[in-house]
């Protein structure tokens, strides 16, 4: 086995007829990730509703290095991870949108070209919902770590934005809800079960198409960059103002 057979697992799905749920598609790290944020946005809402800023802030710091990790994996992960997997252009987007009105066969292993660019939504949103969050304040005693470093009007409309931002992902949940409630009853695919056990059926991926799934290792390695990066800023922004 050469070195660079044994860095990357392949997967190739044969043109040959393969067990029903044989064909893996999506690595643990795109799968832990989708159901840790899940739970992670789940007690963001709740925290702020009861007021207890503390574990909110936590939670907070924890969606955006998970959201980072998200980011670097989507250069450096398996193949249907990657952006450059899953990222269309517009007019292959209207293609596929156009085919799914008009009931045509259209495989993919990952996210489709809508699905795609609804992924990267997300992303951006939590991303800056999160990152904002360190700038506001709950406009009682509670501050984030970067809040000193602006003005307590500046502080206060990030604030704001952070609430809008927030109501702006939970719209995007109830679309990406209707969408998989679309595409169980309508399309008959079930995309939940894959992002639980990894796996599509052959009819649902494209034959013949290659995937490469990187190791474990790479995964831990980028998370832990990214929380020491985080957590260094964090302390760092705390002890200016000490």
């Amino acid at each position: 086995m050469t070195p660079e057979t044994d860095e990357i697992a392949q997967t190739e799905v044969a043109p040959a007829a393969a067990p029903p749920e044989g064909v893996r598609v999506w690595d643990l790290p795109v799968r832990l990730f989708h159901w840790l944020l899940v739970l992670l946005i789940v007690s963001l809402w709740i925290t702020a509703i009861r007021g207890w800023m503390t574990v909110h802030y936590i939670a907070g710091v924890s969606t955006l290095v998970l959201v980072l990790f998200r980011v670097t994996w989507g250069f450096f992960g398996s193949t249907t991870a990657r952006f450059s997997d899953f990222l269309a252009g517009p007019r292959h987007v209207l293609a596929y949108l156009r085919g799914l009105r008009g009931g045509e066969d259209q495989r993919h292993a990952g996210h489709n070209p809508a699905g795609g660019w609804m992924v990267l939504t997300f992303l951006l949103l939590i991303l800056a919902q999160a990152t904002i969050g360190l700038f506001a304040n709950d406009e009682f005693a509670f501050k984030g770590p970067f809040a000193e470093w602006i003005s307590g009007k500046r502080s206060d409309l990030l604030t704001r934005i952070h609430v809008f931002l927030f109501d702006a992902i939970l719209v995007c949940i109830w679309l990406h809800l209707c969408a998989i409630t679309f595409y169980v009853k309508v399309k008959r695919d079930d995309l939940v079960r894959p992002m639980l056990n990894g796996s599509r059926t052959a009819a649902q991926v494209p034959k013949g198409q290659r995937l490469e799934f990187a190791p474990a290792r790479r995964a831990l390695f980028l998370l832990l960059a990214v929380t020491i990066v985080i957590v260094l800023l964090i302390v760092n922004a705390r002890r200016m103002f000490e």
